[in-house]
């Protein structure tokens, strides 16, 4: 009787998970509306048209990729060029930023488009751009002669930015967004198109990714104001298109994650799961083993610090001491400000004055009493406290 009740149940589930299966293979397929970015997207807010159509807008023009952080990427300085940045969010942190500003200051362009920016050794900030009417619409102008006033109406319903505070001595305003009632009242607008100059390069930047979408390009007229957008480009000798800062990057992350982007895949990992719960209801024994306790192990990394402290201490050894004092201190310079330290000249000075934001005259101070102390046999315990305390203020 049981086995035929099971047999029962059985013939059920999978003619449940049979209809639900032709339910959901034959319901059209939903538009995705995922801002992608990716050029390998077809779908509305992916960049597959735009990374095509590349070759023809810049035809004197070598078209590079990269997959890699932009940290790495940029850590070879003999990359010279425009580096093409393009999504919804671009998160930049201080490391990446300072490659960045090496990158552009040596001559080379830096083009990124995104929902919003806040850059402070740049001066930049942005904020969002509010509508008072839902029926506004949004439009885009650029400053140049050549486009005449034209203004640019686009329908896309992402979250529009505008640069909030910019450094009007270094940057140059190349266009607006706006939200526009129907009497043709702006009702909140502001720069959203800039350029920075820094060093012997520029930075581009653009608040409004969206626009260079598959959904921006083949609707008119933004394909138009794209257009003049990348004409800003016209001289770059080459491009590297950015494929690493992207919300649906094309690398797969895991197992997994290829299994659920997969239809069938993921119905068959459905079916599999519900089938082996099947299993655990009905034929499936609780068999539990005993769980060992195992001990946490103990951090002596304190216990080593401690004994060797003491060991130096009772030695005297200030020298040593000392020494290593000024080589972690060297290590800290280069891993936190990205700065050489081979040799304390002018530029050394004015490199880390600009990244640390410490005074010029306590900085060379500091350099002169390591110095002074790295050509001594023997350092006083004085000489020594002074130098601790000099390198803990310039890390405050």
């Amino acid at each position: 009787m049981v086995n035929k009740t099971i047999r029962l149940y059985s013939i059920i589930f999978m003619l449940a998970i049979g209809a639900l299966y032709l339910y959901e293979y034959s319901k059209p397929k939903p538009i995705n509306w995922y801002p992608s970015f990716a050029k390998k997207h077809k779908i509305p807010y992916g960049t597959y048209i735009l990374y095509d159509a590349l070759p023809d807008l810049f035809p004197n023009t070598e078209i590079k990729e990269t997959h890699l952080p932009t940290f790495e990427f940029l850590d070879d300085t003999l990359v010279s060029g425009t580096l093409f940045l393009i999504n919804n969010k671009i998160d930049i942190d201080d490391a990446t930023l300072n490659r960045l500003l090496d990158f552009v200051s040596r001559g080379n362009t830096v083009f990124a488009s995104a929902s919003g920016y806040t850059i402070d050794t740049l001066n930049i900030k942005s904020k969002r751009l509010f509508k008072n009417d839902v029926d506004n619409q949004l439009i885009y102008k650029l400053y140049s002669p050549s486009f005449k006033n034209r203004e640019y109406t686009f329908k896309a319903k992402m979250d529009q930015s505008i640069f909030s505070s910019i450094d009007t001595t270094n940057t140059k305003i190349l266009g607006l967004s706006a939200y526009v009632s129907k009497n043709g009242e702006r009702s909140a607008y502001g720069a959203n198109f800039i350029e920075v100059k820094f060093g012997k390069g520029k930075f581009l930047l653009h608040n409004a990714p969206e626009v260079f979408t598959n959904y921006g390009i083949l609707e008119k007229p933004i394909d138009q104001y794209a257009a003049g957008v990348l004409s800003y480009l016209a001289d770059a000798k080459n491009i590297i298109w950015d494929a690493y800062h992207k919300s649906g990057k094309s690398s797969i992350s895991s197992p997994m994650h290829y299994i659920l982007t997969n239809r069938s895949l993921k119905w068959a990992y459905f079916i599999m799961l519900f089938g082996l719960l099947f299993y655990v209801i009905f034929e499936g024994k609780r068999k539990q083993r005993s769980i060992p306790v195992l001990k946490e192990l103990k951090n002596q990394s304190l216990a080593f610090t401690r004994t060797i402290g003491n060991m130096y201490y009772e030695k005297q050894d200030h020298y040593s001491i000392a020494q290593h004092q000024i080589r972690y201190f060297m290590d800290h310079i280069r891993t936190t400000y990205r700065i050489k330290t081979n040799a304390f000249d002018n530029q050394f000075y004015q490199d880390l004055t600009a990244r640390s934001g410490k005074v010029l005259t306590d900085i060379k101070k500091l350099f002169k009493l390591i110095q002074s102390l790295q050509q001594k046999n023997r350092i006083t315990a004085d000489e020594l406290k002074n130098l601790n305390q000099q390198i803990e203020k310039f890390k405050q």
